[in-house]
């Protein structure tokens, strides 16, 4: 008995040792937004970020406008069949809502695990691209001069320690050349600190460059949301305005969407964190499969929508070979010349647009391949390497352009 007491006052004495040096580390790191990360992960028993964090964060309004767009949907959609090594892949990558949709026809509609049509969840870096799209519209309404400008003319603490060089095209193309952590994984990385933090603008307008920018393709956080203070600065919206009136009104959402941000009136968290429904995301496809027209009318240049949708080469990737799957914030995939231009983000959500079948693909969930990203591979010389226009892109894409080419077969035989 007084052994085991012994023992269990050890215990308790090392675990009070370890939160003892947990706290003194967070507190003269600075790195006060563990706390929060903390909080809203392991004390709740989750491992990291979701797909349905949205109240776990102030949120800005993406307002709806009165008309809304409809999609047709197949009269025999609901008579789709999957084979079931390809629902089973779906249900073991925890996919929440999937979506096939083409010349406007909604084919394939599935949800699981009580996600639904009016379902609302996290983009992720999806929401990246919509920034994007944003940076587009400044630049057509003359808000924005260029791609080409210094970022230093919209964010005045660019113009010191070597950053007066960056331009808004090297924010676009992720080659700012930031010493910015990307890690998903790692607590201490940028990324974390932007998830769990409180002061976005502090975390990102003090990067510093330590590669010349416009040199290498380097994915960053950090570039995307200093591309939302960029067009808030011209503009003189805040980013989740903007989005209201020169996309989601326009567009016809049908339901609100949220931004998160950072702290109650503070920064929406604009490279992550746009919540909407599978519907609603499938629009921004629409508006790429459009070359940025709706309806009739001009939401952004075809321009810019072809420079967003084609890689930048001039750019070297971490494997050593030149860019071929991004350009302006948007991932494409040549495909043996039936390019699929996608948007992406963190778990596997997905908006993908296949121009010459003019379709659209939508994915959200929970999971992604566990392989990840495809790799170079080491042992084939640069010259016969016939795998590099794969390299940089996620494996799953691959097995959810499978699954639509059966629902086209099938909407196809059931004409």
């Amino acid at each position: 008995m007084k052994r085991g007491w012994l023992i269990f006052r050890y215990l308790l004495y090392t675990l009070g040792v370890i939160i003892l040096a947990i706290n003194l580390f967070i507190l003269l790191s600075g790195r006060t937004y563990l706390y929060n990360g903390i909080a809203k992960t392991y004390m709740i028993g989750k491992a990291g970020p979701g797909i349905y964090d949205h109240d776990m964060f102030p949120n800005a309004k993406v307002a709806i406008g009165s008309q809304h767009f409809n999609w047709l949907v197949h009269p025999k959609s609901d008579e789709m069949i999957l084979p079931d090594e390809k629902t089973a892949y779906l249900e073991d990558m925890k996919t929440r809502a999937f979506l096939v949709i083409r010349n406007d026809s909604i084919l394939f509609e599935r949800y699981w695990e009580g996600h639904s049509k009016e379902t609302t969840s996290n983009s992720f870096s999806m929401a990246k691209t919509v920034v994007s799209l944003l940076v587009g519209i400044a630049i057509d309404e003359g808000k924005i001069k260029s791609i080409d400008e210094p970022v230093y003319h919209y964010i005045s603490a660019f113009k010191e320690n070597g950053r007066d060089i960056v331009t808004i095209r090297n924010l676009l193309t992720m080659s700012a050349g930031f010493d910015w952590d990307e890690s998903g994984k790692n607590p201490l990385s940028e990324t974390a600190e932007a998830y769990y933090g409180n002061d976005l603008e502090g975390l990102v307008t003090r990067q510093r460059v330590v590669e010349k920018p416009g040199t290498i393709f380097h994915y960053q956080s950090g570039n995307s949301q200093l591309l939302s203070m960029v067009v808030e600065k011209a503009t003189g919206n805040t980013i989740a305005e903007y989005a209201a009136e020169k996309l989601w009104k326009p567009l016809g959402a049908e339901k609100e969407a949220t931004w998160s941000m950072d702290r109650e009136n503070g920064d929406e968290k604009a490279y992550c964190c746009f919540y909407a429904t599978a519907r609603d995301f499938a629009l921004l496809g629409r508006l790429l499969l459009n070359r940025g027209e709706w309806n009739g009318k001009r939401i952004i240049s075809a321009g810019y929508i072809e420079k967003m949708t084609t890689a930048d080469t001039s750019l070297l990737t971490e494997d050593g070979i030149s860019n071929l799957v991004y350009g302006l914030q948007m991932w494409t995939y040549y495909n043996n010349g039936n390019p699929v231009h996608y948007f992406r983000g963190f778990l596997g959500q997905y908006i993908m647009v296949i121009p010459k079948e003019n379709t659209i693909i939508v994915r959200l969930g929970e999971r992604t391949d566990k392989n990840f990203k495809l790799h170079r591979l080491p042992l084939l010389p640069k010259e016969i390497n016939t795998f590099d226009y794969l390299v940089g892109h996620s494996v799953d894409i691959l097995e959810y352009l499978k699954i639509k080419e059966i629902v086209l077969n099938q909407a196809k035989n059931n004409q």
